[in-house]
């Protein structure tokens, strides 16, 4: 089958195509013929060696990046009992670990899939795993939103953030959204309550008393958002890098703070978001789509940080 193996840590010049052997099932896996991949920032994080995972998985021979597919079941695990040959399904594969996804096939265990909505199409299926998995296990596993919170979210237009938005709104949140002005109209159509462009405004300057922050942008911004926040509030940050003042600052007003927010394969959340695919209440933003031998392409359009919604692979 093909495949784009990383041959060593570094550039895209280093995700070669290759023919691999077409892996084998374990009695809870299943085959899945792959339509579509999600590409997310993890994925070149990880190619660059600059996330804690790529220690992990430095000893994988072939090394496979990738955790996001949709495809069509080709063969199942004698022990699964969710899926049958010829089901549409998408989800976030074995993360954190060796997704593997950046191939004609995967072997995924059937707890980390879901039925495709058939509403929707694979591109959009795999565009909706990891950020949309994301943004709800931000609001329900690692904080908890409430209809009556008010909740800032930064990088509103990116991936998680899209999702974050339309989640925040689904669970009745006041939702205050941060991005470039150019984005302004997509993120409110998205049904933010408010937009701040944060290339002019400095929001810890004209906010005040926010119940939830879901913090995308590191740096500095952690500690302005802590300011912003009500005492007892809720700050969960995506990424790592956080300092010991990160941590006094969320003590001192006695914040429920989670410092590096780590979403997992699950079974009951990918359903979740699937139900909300179905229903229309949630929709993803795909805004670069690439053939599979433009994998290099879609990793250099995720590192211009300047991604509207999801970048996807066709296979």
């Amino acid at each position: 089958m093909k495949a784009i193996v990383l041959k060593t840590f570094g550039g895209v010049e280093n995700l070669v195509h290759q023919d691999i052997e077409k892996p084998e099932i374990s009695e809870n896996q299943v085959l899945i013929k792959v339509k579509a991949i999600s590409i997310n920032p993890v994925d070149i994080k990880v190619r660059n060696k600059k996330a804690p995972l790529a220690e992990d998985l430095a000893h994988f021979d072939p090394l496979i990046l990738g955790w996001d597919i949709s495809g069509e079941v080709v063969e199942v695990g004698n022990k699964v009992t969710r899926f049958r040959i010829g089901d549409e399904v998408f989800g976030m594969i074995n993360f954190i670990g060796h997704g593997m996804a950046y191939a004609e096939y995967v072997a995924a265990s059937s707890e980390h899939l879901a039925l495709k909505p058939d509403n929707i199409s694979h591109i959009e299926a795999a565009a909706s795993a990891m950020a949309a998995l994301t943004a709800w296990q931000a609001f329900d596993r690692y904080g908890k939103l409430r209809p009556t919170d008010k909740v800032l979210i930064h990088a509103a237009a990116g991936g998680v953030g899209h999702f974050a938005v339309q989640i925040a709104k689904h669970i009745g949140a006041y939702v205050i959204a941060t991005s470039s002005v150019s984005n302004r109209d997509f993120v409110l159509q998205l049904g933010a309550d408010e937009h701040i462009d944060y290339q002019t405004t400095h929001f810890e300057r004209i906010l005040e008393d926010i119940d939830f922050v879901l913090e995308s942008v590191g740096g500095d911004n952690f500690q302005k958002s802590v300011r912003v926040l009500k005492p007892f509030g809720t700050i969960v940050a995506l990424n790592s890098g956080h300092t010991n003042n990160d941590e006094l600052s969320a003590e001192t007003k006695h914040l429920h703070a989670c410092y590096f927010m780590a979403v997992y394969s699950n079974s009951s959340d990918i359903e979740y978001i699937a139900s909300l695919l179905g229903t229309g209440l949630l929709k993803p933003h795909v805004s670069h789509v690439f053939d599979f031998d433009e994998m290099e392409k879609a990793h250099l359009q995720i590192e211009t940080g300047r991604t509207v919604g999801k970048v996807v692979v066709k296979v």
